[in-house]
């Protein structure tokens, strides 16, 4: 894949920083919410939980806000009930979309998106119309920053990791979906894990017509913007939307 974390970064050129500071906190804790109330508290007994702490620390999240996130969840009165959705769609020109969403209105979230697919020369498709282009993987993102490939490549390898891809950013460990939480435990006690999490990553890549790029840098940047959107994923080549955001 070119570029693991291109499509964020191109998202990311969007709109005020602080903005966005505060929607990735907001999926965050979320994610964090999620992964107390189908697991423990106790990030040592909780893979997802840990995770999720990884990808917090990584983004800066202060300690006291993903403590604060962790009592609530665990808490007697809290009466949250978020639901983990995907969505699938064309875009623009074909290209292939799924969206990963936690949300506590199923209705609100299924329209806003349905809206965004069909305002932007793109249409919501069902469940699996288009993840058969996508590999559902485990990925693990490591600093670089005091972690040597050889040695991390060793751990991952050991633990049952398929690879270990270096990118400019970061190290990603690739591994299996029955793999993932073994690997993950074996390669956080051994290196700074930056975020953890199932992915899905296209089969090939399709490149985006000129007359296509705009409408789709609208639809994933609509999407990207929704605080009920956790994840978005494409096929599309990302090398040729990067040219169109600059």
């Amino acid at each position: 894949m070119a570029g693991h974390s291109q499509f964020k970064n191109i998202m990311h050129r969007k709109g005020a920083q602080d903005a966005k500071r505060a929607k990735i906190f907001t999926r965050i804790g979320r994610e964090i919410a999620v992964s107390v109330k189908l697991g423990s508290p106790d990030p040592d007994a909780n893979p997802r939980l840990r995770a999720a702490i990884s990808a917090a620390k990584a983004a800066n999240m202060p300690n006291e806000r993903i403590d604060r996130a962790i009592k609530s969840a665990a808490g007697p009165d809290n009466t949250d009930d978020y639901s983990e959705i995907r969505y699938e769609g064309y875009g623009p020109g074909g290209i292939a979309i799924i969206v990963e969403a936690m949300t506590d209105n199923k209705n609100r979230t299924a329209g806003e998106v349905r809206s965004y697919f069909n305002k932007n020369g793109g249409s919501l498709g069902e469940t699996n119309s288009v993840s058969f282009l996508f590999q559902r993987i485990g990925e693990i993102q490591v600093s670089r920053e005091g972690t040597d490939f050889e040695a991390l490549f060793d751990v991952a390898a050991g633990a049952g990791a398929n690879d270990v891809e270096d990118e400019p950013d970061s190290f990603y460990v690739v591994t299996e979906v029955d793999a993932f939480s073994q690997v993950y435990q074996e390669v956080d006690a051994a290196a700074t894990v930056q975020e953890a999490k199932l992915v899905w990553r296209p089969m090939a890549e399709v490149a985006v017509a000129e007359e296509n790029r705009d409408g789709l840098m609208r639809l994933l940047t609509s999407l990207d913007d929704n605080d009920d959107v956790q994840n978005v994923y494409t096929n599309a080549d990302l090398s040729s939307l990067a040219e169109a955001s600059d």
